[in-house]
């Protein structure tokens, strides 16, 4: 009896241990899979992923995109710019990103308009709302583009999409428009910061980032990214080696006029 009671115990303990493990590679997933390849340079060759990671995102994407719902939705903007997220990446009012209680930070999803059924892709880099009967906070230049920003609120439907169907969208959009797709792996209020990022993804050898700063009132972010991406083959790819460099907060991105980065629609 005292010989089993152990084995019992190492049986119990070694369950436990593949559950945490489990719920972390969710975690880290759900923020590397939304990454993208290089700027302004060429594409290196890169690793591919492992086939344990490609099982697991195959595994949990189709049970995110599940996710379907209609609310209203309101949007923060200067009072917020500059200030961290949850993500731990600074707020970007001028970027295509959405606050959400329960969707995986990082994870992307289409919103639209029920008004106008004008629709966006934003990525959930942060928490919220957590006031009255309001189920999405926009960032300022989503709002804008469903056109709610004047009203302050509006009724939308909510569709989480895998980072695949993000990209594919942005890329037609950019096409159109004679722009390209980038790999945005950070933003920051400190130039010192940026830079540390670039030199640590440069001397991996992988493309060198691009320091890419705007102001808004006086108030200077620099965003770091990457590209031009191809494909979302070499996107994932890309994202895959940045993940193993414990990079996991970027976004698909479009360069704009005067140096303003955001997911067009």
């Amino acid at each position: 009896m005292s010989k089993i009671i152990p084995i019992l115990l190492i049986s119990v303990l070694c369950s436990c241990t593949t559950e945490q493990l489990k719920t972390n590679d969710i975690s880290s997933l759900t923020s590397a899979t939304t990454a993208s390849p290089a700027k302004h340079h060429p594409i290196l060759s890169m690793d591919v992923p492992d086939t344990q990671d490609i099982a697991d995102e195959q595994d949990l994407f189709p049970r995110i995109t599940r996710y379907l719902k209609q609310g209203i939705a309101s949007w923060y903007g200067p009072r917020f710019h500059g200030r961290k997220t949850a993500s731990g990446e600074i707020y970007d009012m001028y970027a295509m990103t959405a606050a959400h209680k329960t969707l995986p930070l990082s994870s992307y999803a289409r919103v639209t308009n029920l008004k106008n059924q004008r629709s966006v892709i934003v990525r959930i880099n942060d928490r919220g709302p957590f006031y009255g009967n309001r189920v999405l906070d926009l960032s300022y230049a989503a709002a804008q583009k469903l056109d709610i920003e004047q009203a302050g609120s509006g009724k939308v439907e909510i569709k989480a999409i895998a980072p695949e169907q993000a990209l594919a969208h942005l890329q037609k959009v950019a096409q159109k428009q004679e722009k390209s797709v980038y790999l945005q792996v950070g933003t920051f209020g400190k130039k010192k910061k940026a830079l540390i990022l670039q030199n640590k993804i440069a001397a991996h050898h992988l493309p060198q980032p691009e320091i890419l700063p705007s102001t808004h009132k006086g108030s200077t972010l620099y965003r770091v990214q990457m590209g031009p991406i191809n494909s979302s083959a070499s996107a994932h790819k890309l994202n895959a080696q940045l993940a193993k460099l414990g990079i996991t907060k970027t976004q698909f991105v479009t360069e704009t006029d005067q140096n303003q980065i955001s997911m067009i629609q």
